[in-house]
């Protein structure tokens, strides 16, 4: 190899690095609004709650206690209350209102008339704000004034008193649950409307009946959707705040008068959710540290739960196309 040939592969090489720093560069300048948004909203959070997880921290001073608060989290028996009830929530609430906002899509899609009327009477609920509904359906349900009490009661039928007793409470927030199934009514019929026709007109030729129709073109189908409505769901219930709070204060008749606190979870802690303890330890009692580890917890479930959702649906899909 001559020296000029050398010259001219080294240039050549020189030149190709050149042009992958500018494609890397110009690959990171379009990324650049994303990496700034995952720093400040995710990461930096994310850090920021570690450290203060290791501290006494009540706004004002800063004490390193290292793993006493996670100590303290195996003794704090609301925590674990609340972690139950949770969970209660997201094992009942959450399929019933996938099962519930299908079988009402699956309805809607065989209406001859009158469809987009029943559409908008189905999301209609979802729109209204969670603290004037969750008002709403406590009076509604009331037993000393409520009219579907006085109704029942008109027929002879015997209902619970449902934010007095602590073993119907949540059951009454899945009937709120229920009740405001919109959302995901809405996405669910979405996709079912958009499942070929043609699948269902050669799976009807070839003698298949409504249930194997829906078993097996219907559901693999929308099975991304369906995944998205139970990961979407887990982890709005494992944030569930404003229902369970407003509920247990109208059930009880109490308010938050300035230089007052009430405790919540009314009726016997049955409604206290994880994520109404956090609040209560971070903003109430002004346990920031022992409050960060509580919001660690909750990280961890929800991303075990959206790995596991993610993993059934994964191969029940690959099971399908098998």
């Amino acid at each position: 190899m001559t020296a000029a040939t050398a010259v001219r592969i080294g240039r050549r090489r020189a030149a190709g690095s050149r042009a992958r720093r500018r494609h890397r560069l110009r690959i990171l300048a379009f990324l650049s609004p994303w990496l700034v948004g995952l720093t400040m909203f995710f990461l930096y959070p994310l850090l920021a709650t570690v450290y203060f997880s290791f501290t006494r921290y009540d706004l004002f001073t800063l004490e390193w206690v290292g793993l006493t608060n996670y100590r303290f989290l195996f003794e704090d028996e609301d925590a674990w209350r609340s972690l139950r009830n949770t969970l209660w929530l997201v094992a009942v609430m959450v399929p019933l209102r996938v099962l519930f906002g299908l079988g009402v899509a699956q309805l809607l899609t065989h209406l001859k008339r009158g469809g987009g009327v029943f559409r908008s009477l189905f999301y209609l609920p979802y729109l209204v704000p969670p603290v004037a509904a969750t008002v709403a359906f406590v009076f509604v349900l009331n037993p000393g004034t409520g009219p579907v009490t006085s109704i029942a009661d008109s027929v002879g039928l015997s209902l619970p008193d449902w934010f007095n007793e602590p073993e119907w409470s949540k059951p009454g927030l899945t009937l709120l649950g229920l009740w405001a199934v919109g959302d995901v009514m809405v996405i669910l019929l979405a996709a079912v409307l958009d499942v070929p026709r043609q699948l269902y007109e050669a799976a009807e030729l070839d003698g298949a009946g409504p249930w194997q129709r829906f078993r097996h073109i219907t559901l693999p189908t929308i099975s991304p959707v369906l995944a998205f409505a139970a990961v979407t769901g887990v982890i709005q219930t494992l944030q569930y705040f404003t229902q369970a709070m407003v509920a247990g204060k109208v059930a009880a008749g109490q308010s938050d008068q300035p230089g007052t606190q009430t405790a919540p979870g009314y009726p016997g802690g049955s409604t206290l959710t994880y994520p109404q303890w956090i609040y209560d330890e971070g903003f109430r009692q002004f346990n920031m540290g022992y409050a960060c580890v509580l919001a660690l917890l909750l990280f961890v479930i929800a991303m075990l739960f959206t790995l596991v959702l993610l993993r059934q649906f994964h191969a029940f899909a690959d099971g399908e196309a098998t």
